[in-house]
């Protein structure tokens, strides 16, 4: 059994308020839940309105396919409207 865990930081630069940013997000979310499956949350940055950190977590027996999937996931984050990937980090247990 092989853990990911994928960590995304965040920028959103049309955000004025965390309402914007929170709404940006949630989207985001919800389309890389639709389409992988993978666990989400935000992990740092909840009061500030550009800037989040989200965790994203899969598990599996394949280590191949879990980088492919979190890699497909760091790819939906790129390209995100109203989102700018910043840094993102892999680690597999």
């Amino acid at each position: 059994m092989v853990i990911g865990l994928l960590t995304l930081e965040l920028h959103f630069p049309g955000a004025q308020s965390l309402k914007d940013k929170r709404q940006a997000l949630r989207s985001l979310e919800q389309r890389v839940r639709n389409r992988h499956n993978v666990s989400l949350a935000e992990v740092d940055g909840q009061d500030l309105w550009q800037r989040a950190t989200l965790a994203v977590v899969s598990v599996n027996t394949d280590q191949v396919h879990l980088e492919q999937t979190l890699t497909s996931v760091a790819g939906e984050a790129a390209s995100a409207r109203d989102v700018e990937l910043v840094d993102q980090h892999m680690e597999l247990l």
